[in-house]
């Protein structure tokens, strides 16, 4: 099994455990218990994906109480910094994996991490999912069936050409070809000293 098909089947079984009961406040059960593991990992990267998914979905409700969207939009920017975090750790992960590995004279760095790559396949994997809920639903019509059937068959083919990519990737980062580096993202509006909002009311 390559790494995106392991990916892949873990990004599934963190949906499927989200579904079963499909509330954002549902405590995370990660069956993987090693938190250094690259499966604990991707199990976790996908629970906070889906949890933001639905959390992006609350507060786009037009008669949301003003108080509630505030609270709701907090909560949005604590799981895109944690998500960052994780995305980051993930990077580390590959960095330590491939650390023995000596680039080649003509290696070349890659416009993205690995992790970042991952990323994309974790939010990919959540659209086909609620894509297919769309296709399936009953009191759809089957206009909206078949537009959301199009679209399903778009995220699908998207799904293969982005594995193959991230193992390609991989694949070349080991061998020598290419080389990756892990940048910290250094958000400033949620560090009170650079974001001015926040240092200038101190």
């Amino acid at each position: 099994m390559n790494f995106t098909e392991q990916a892949n089947k873990i990004f599934n079984q963190a949906i499927r455990d989200y579904h079963l009961t499909d509330n954002v406040d549902t405590p995370i059960n990660n069956p993987y218990d090693k938190s250094e593991s690259i499966e604990h990992k991707l199990y976790l990267k996908c629970w906070i994906d889906a949890v933001q998914w639905h959390l992006e979905d609350l507060i786009r409700d037009p008669h949301i109480d003003l108080a509630e969207a505030l609270a709701l939009k907090r909560r949005i920017d604590l799981s895109n910094q944690n998500r960052t975090d994780l995305v980051e750790e993930i990077d580390s992960y590959f960095r330590l994996l491939y650390n023995d590995v000596t680039p080649l004279p003509d290696a070349r760095l890659n416009t993205e991490s690995p992790a970042w790559a991952i990323d994309r396949l974790s939010i990919l994997a959540l659209k086909i999912w609620h894509m297919k809920e769309q296709v399936d639903r009953e009191d759809a019509t089957a206009e909206h069936r078949q537009r959301c059937k199009d679209k399903l068959d778009v995220l699908s083919e998207q799904q293969v050409d982005l594995s193959t990519a991230i193992d390609q990737l991989l694949e070349d980062i080991e061998q020598g070809c290419k080389y990756m580096k892990v940048y910290r993202q250094m958000k400033m509006y949620n560090d009170a000293s650079t974001n001015p909002v926040l240092y200038k009311k101190k």
